[in-house]
């Protein structure tokens, strides 16, 4: 850490848990403001660059696409402003997340099935592999058949 408090950028990496090519690559694109230089060209963060990082990092952790946490984070800059927005991005969000468990949770049934309908005998046999073989076995609708090659 620089002695005036700033943070040099293997300290913010250290204490966000953010790679440091993902601090760069999050400047490059703008979610993060360019950091002031030392005389060595040496990035320098403030307490604000770790906060915005963090919000990033919790975006990330909450399936936010980086998108996303771009109009979130150009929001939190208006604070008096309605909240609107922030919503229907959460909303969305949150609609996302329903939908993969969904098709989580019945690609788990169907895995249970396939396992419970396994005899255990020899690989000829194997209800795993006959399913896996004959997508229409599968009860599973939640993915597409996989494309045959011509």
């Amino acid at each position: 850490m620089a002695r005036d408090g700033r943070l040099t950028i293997g300290d913010l990496s250290r204490r966000t848990g953010c790679k440091v090519q993902t601090v760069r690559y999050y400047e490059q694109i703008g979610l993060l403001p360019e950091p002031e230089r030392s005389e060595g060209n040496q990035r320098l963060y403030r307490q604000a660059h770790l906060d915005r990082l963090a919000f990033v990092r919790h975006g990330r952790e909450l399936g936010f696409s980086l998108d996303a946490i771009r109009e979130l984070l150009s929001l939190a800059d208006r604070p008096s402003h309605s909240c609107e927005a922030a919503d229907a991005i959460a909303r969305s969000q949150l609609q996302q997340v329903e939908n993969r468990i969904a098709r989580l949770t019945s690609l788990k049934a169907e895995l249970e099935r396939m396992i419970e309908e396994c005899r255990g005998g020899r690989v000829a046999d194997c209800r795993v592999i006959e399913v896996l073989a004959d997508h229409s076995q599968c009860l599973a609708d939640s993915h597409p058949p996989a494309a045959t090659a011509p």
